[in-house]
């Protein structure tokens, strides 16, 4: 549904961290499925156990978020703004996510508000759950000091 350069116009990540390579599914308000492929050339595995290389679980809800971003910042009036963390709850990690597996993330609304929200985000790897996780987000401005 959109490539990688569709998302960058909604989305204000990049390089390194733009952690959606694209979106397949989407229902406005209501859900919306991305995927994020795990290469062995992502920068964070010359760090992350060098030799045994394994995502980070806080990568693997960072990604859920840009999905669920991605849903929100594609509203009108969101658009040209930034969704913020404002609490990460009840966070799962089932198996472990290594270079070549493909994560899908879905992620669905719980309860949206004006400049807040909840979500709900689960990844999975070959139709197996790898993690889950709730979100609170707040949308607003960039902050420039």
């Amino acid at each position: 549904m959109l490539d990688i350069k569709q998302i960058q116009k909604i989305l204000p990540h990049r390089y390194p961290f733009l952690l959606v390579d694209r979106i397949i599914e989407m229902e406005k308000g209501k859900r919306i499925v991305g995927i994020k492929n795990v290469t062995a050339n992502e920068s964070f595995f010359q760090g992350h156990f060098p030799g045994n290389p394994v995502m980070p679980g806080v990568l693997i809800i960072e990604a859920m978020a840009q999905v669920g971003g991605v849903l929100m910042l594609s509203e009108p009036q969101h658009s040209g703004k930034y969704i913020y963390f404002a609490r990460i709850d009840k966070s799962r990690f089932r198996k472990l996510v290594i270079p070549g597996d493909q994560l899908r993330l879905e992620v669905v609304p719980v309860k949206i508000r004006e400049k807040v929200g909840v979500m709900e985000g689960k990844a999975y790897v070959d139709n197996n759950l790898v993690a889950e996780t709730t979100m609170m987000f707040m949308v607003g401005e960039s902050i420039s000091r």
